[in-house]
């Protein structure tokens, strides 16, 4: 099952996050998800995950997810990952600035049942938001 688990996790980053199908968001995450690094201002649950990528995506139509580490075991898969892309849409109330950007994040999601359950992470908020030119907004989860 692990193996499934990360598939799933890696679909979510290449297809949903790299591609920009945010309808897949249904398939792989479970209806009852409850994010635990929710952003200011959005449900922390799947709706509030496919508010948050798909403002991503309108801000950073380029956005790209690049998995450096991907461990599994039980019912938990760990990322480390590489955000890039160009800022050509508002993003966190900061008007298009042209700018590209790289960022990390550490990633932990549960699956019951091959769907994502919880998610907790850690993203280095502070330093896109310094790379963009703005102060980074306060987020839960950020370092």
């Amino acid at each position: 099952m692990s193996e499934d688990n990360k598939t799933s996790m890696q679909r979510l980053y290449q297809e949903v996050i790299g591609e920009g199908r945010i309808e897949l968001i249904d398939e792989l995450v479970s209806p009852g998800f409850v994010e635990h690094e929710a952003a200011p201002g959005l449900e922390p649950n799947r709706d509030g995950v496919k508010q948050f990528f798909g403002m991503f995506r309108a801000a950073a139509p380029d956005l790209t997810a690049t998995v450096e580490d991907l461990i599994a075991e039980g019912d938990r898969v760990v990322a480390r990952v590489w955000f890039s892309g160009t800022q050509t849409g508002e993003l966190f109330g900061l008007p298009a600035t042209g700018k590209q950007f790289r960022f990390q994040a550490i990633d932990i999601l549960r699956f019951e049942e091959g769907l994502a359950v919880e998610h907790w992470g850690v993203t280095d908020m502070a330093g896109l938001m310094g790379q963009l030119g703005a102060p980074a907004p306060e987020t839960a989860g950020t370092a």
